[in-house]
């Protein structure tokens, strides 16, 4: 499932927005930057318009949202930011009543993914895919021993922005199905290098787990030169580098 799911159709569903920055990946977090030219409080978490999309119909009865969707579940807060805790439940309930639905969500709250879980979880949804955010060696020795225990049916990390190298070796196992990687975009953005990004690349390919580069980000370090690469061309020329690798199992 999670070899093709960006290759389907997708939507985005943000059921709150806003959200509290938790560690050195939020400095230059793209809703706070997003926000601030609207004149909005990005620390603000309140309920959107569209909370209850999933589950929104046409007149015929059909649900606005087709089939087979991907949906990305979130991506202007944290699923499980605290502020949000007196609506997950309802949020839950709708991921449940649409199974035909697969939902993508990221966090950098692994720790909190207990708080208001369905009590028919068990060991996770098979339409979510629940993936960890580890942007550096400290996020990744808190967050993946929390994030490998955890009850997720499918398990993704996030390396993204990738402010550092980082050994993944001790956390690498079938229980991981893929690996993102990016830098950071933005004026501000921190250097991401080509050498981390082929480390993990490789970690990948030795353990068949698939892996994406997602993204240059805005500095891009490649063969000891720095490279400025425009917003508009930072998912193209991580493209280009031809190193996406898709698991055969």
């Amino acid at each position: 499932m999670l070899n093709n799911y960006l290759e389907k159709q997708s939507k985005m569903w943000n059921p709150w927005h806003g959200c509290h920055k938790l560690s050195a990946g939020c400095k230059h977090c793209f809703v706070y930057r997003g926000d601030s030219k609207r004149g909005i409080d990005s620390t603000i978490v309140s309920k959107t318009k569209n909370f209850d999309i999933p589950i929104q119909k046409k007149r015929n009865g059909e649900y606005k949202i087709t089939s087979g969707t991907t949906v990305y579940t979130c991506f202007t807060s944290d699923f499980f930011v605290e502020d949000a805790d007196k609506w997950r439940s309802e949020a839950w309930k709708m991921i449940r009543e649409r199974t035909d639905l697969f939902f993508l969500i990221i966090t950098k709250r692994i720790n909190r993914l207990h708080i208001e879980l369905p009590n028919d979880w068990h060991d996770g949804y098979e339409n979510v895919a629940i993936c960890c955010t580890v942007e550096n060696q400290d996020m990744a020795d808190f967050r993946l021993p929390i994030y490998i225990s955890s009850p997720i049916k499918h398990k993704i990390i996030i390396c993204e922005p990738l402010l550092e190298r980082i050994n993944l070796k001790p956390y690498i196992g079938s229980w991981l199905q893929q690996i993102v990687v990016g830098g950071e975009s933005g004026n501000d953005a921190r250097i991401c290098n080509f050498d981390w990004i082929m480390e993990i690349h490789d970690l990948c390919v030795e353990n068949n787990i698939s892996f994406w580069f997602k993204q240059t980000g805005a500095r891009f370090v490649k063969n000891n030169h720095l490279y400025y690469i425009q917003r508009h061309f930072q998912h193209s020329q991580a493209r280009k580098a031809g190193i996406n690798y898709f698991s055969l199992n």
